[in-house]
């Protein structure tokens, strides 16, 4: 017989149009549906964890970056014992490689009271705004020493306003000093644990509070440009320090990140990461599965066709390589529209914000959304692959269809 190419003779079978006769067309719309839902659901799920690590790291590094360097006296509260930074040393910071801001800042823990109510909190000076600027809902963040930058869930709670005078306390040494700030602007990350407890000032002003020279504060933030690099460059900055000694012989300097000061959070994070492995797993056997289907019952409304061209001298192995290439076209169609609807749907809700979430619980008011394009492409060429040998297997039943019986059949 001569030689038929597959493609063109897998195409003339997917693309013909005698619908009507072929029994098999629901079964393979149902296997074509199982697949784009499967490709659709695997796309939103990754792109609305990828979201939600980016998002929660982002709002974490926001209020402590990535990387602090404090006291090795550090107690674990917001009232850090203070370390002396010499401009050599801010210099030699900000060297490494995947640092790319440093800033020193001061924490003071203390008490803001209004005539009807009071809240604890901690202030925080620091000349580095630009993830507060960029959660400002009114006013603007500090530009002068009595002013502070206040979140909208603490100016509810003391009924304040921007513009409006608040009293501070502070506690040394069993003795109270009263401050009296005026509120620049409201800020509002949705991070309610933090929102909750910290108000900003300038360095300045912290500096000021404390009766600290110019080189002494609580620590200092350093930011990194990948948090794959976090542990590594956390470690390079830690062995740079660690035998710095003061007067008496003592470490001075400590190293701690995010993930040290927020383990509950990340810990939570990484559950995510297995949640989506599950799912991933479960959305590629689905599709599998449905594939399977498909192609079986692709082959067995065809095993007419199958035996005369093994009659005119088709082999196995080119008729398989046929349905086969039958089967990646009703894949690759799957793929497509499951691609086309995933990412339509995590589009509506990056730009719409259309799904709320309680803050209190999940850090964010909205479902996030990223679009981890490298994890996505990853994931459509791994979809295609184990699809294609899934059907390896089912494929074999070509081989036992005999030209002989299918005639005599006939």
């Amino acid at each position: 017989m001569p030689k038929i190419p597959e493609i063109a003779l897998a195409k003339r079978l997917y693309f013909s149009q005698r619908d009507e006769d072929r029994h098999a067309r629901p079964a393979v719309r149902v296997a074509l549906l199982g697949m784009i839902v499967g490709v659709m659901v695997m796309i939103v799920t990754i792109c609305v964890v990828v979201g939600f690590k980016r998002t929660i790291t982002e709002k974490v590094a926001g209020f402590g970056a990535h990387i602090q360097l404090v006291s090795f006296d550090n107690n674990n509260t917001y009232d850090l014992q203070p370390i002396e930074v010499s401009d050599s040393l801010m210099e030699r910071l900000g060297r490494y490689a995947h640092v790319v801001q440093t800033a020193p800042f001061i924490t003071k823990p203390g008490m803001l009271k209004t005539d009807s109510a009071f809240e604890g909190m901690v202030l925080k000076g620091t000349d580095y705004w630009d993830f507060f600027a960029s959660n400002v809902r009114e006013g603007a963040v500090p530009s002068s020493p009595q002013e502070v930058l206040l979140s909208v869930r603490m100016a509810s709670k003391l009924r304040l306003h921007c513009g409006d005078a608040v009293l501070a306390y502070f506690v040394d040494d069993d003795d109270v000093r009263a401050r009296r700030f005026i509120i620049s602007g409201l800020y509002d990350t949705g991070f309610a644990q933090n929102d909750d407890l910290f108000i900003l000032t300038t360095l300045e002003t912290a500096r000021r509070l404390q009766g600290w020279d110019e080189h002494t504060f609580s620590g200092v933030e350093m930011v990194v440009d990948d948090m794959r690099y976090l542990d590594e460059t956390a470690d390079e900055i830690y062995f740079a320090t660690v035998n710095h000694l003061d007067e008496n012989g003592y470490n001075v300097y400590f190293v701690q990140t995010l993930l040290d000061q927020n383990p509950a959070i990340f810990a939570w994070l990484r559950l995510l990461d297995m949640n989506v492995v599950v799912i991933l797993i479960l959305m590629l056997l689905v599709a599998g599965f449905n594939m399977v289907s498909g192609l079986i019952i692709m082959i067995l409304d065809s095993v007419q066709f199958i035996g005369i061209m093994k009659a005119l001298g088709a082999t196995n192995r080119f008729v398989r390589r046929v349905f086969l290439t039958q089967a990646a076209m009703l894949i690759g169609k799957g793929v497509l529209w499951g691609n086309v609807i995933g990412l339509g749907l995590a589009a509506m809700q990056y730009w719409g914000h259309l799904v709320p979430l309680e803050p209190s619980t999940y850090y964010v008011d909205t479902v996030p959304i990223a679009f981890a394009w490298e994890w996505l492409v990853v994931l459509n060429v791994v979809t295609i692959i184990l699809s294609m040998l899934i059907l390896l297997l089912p494929s074999l039943i070509i081989t036992r269809i005999s030209p002989s019986k299918v005639m005599h059949f006939e």
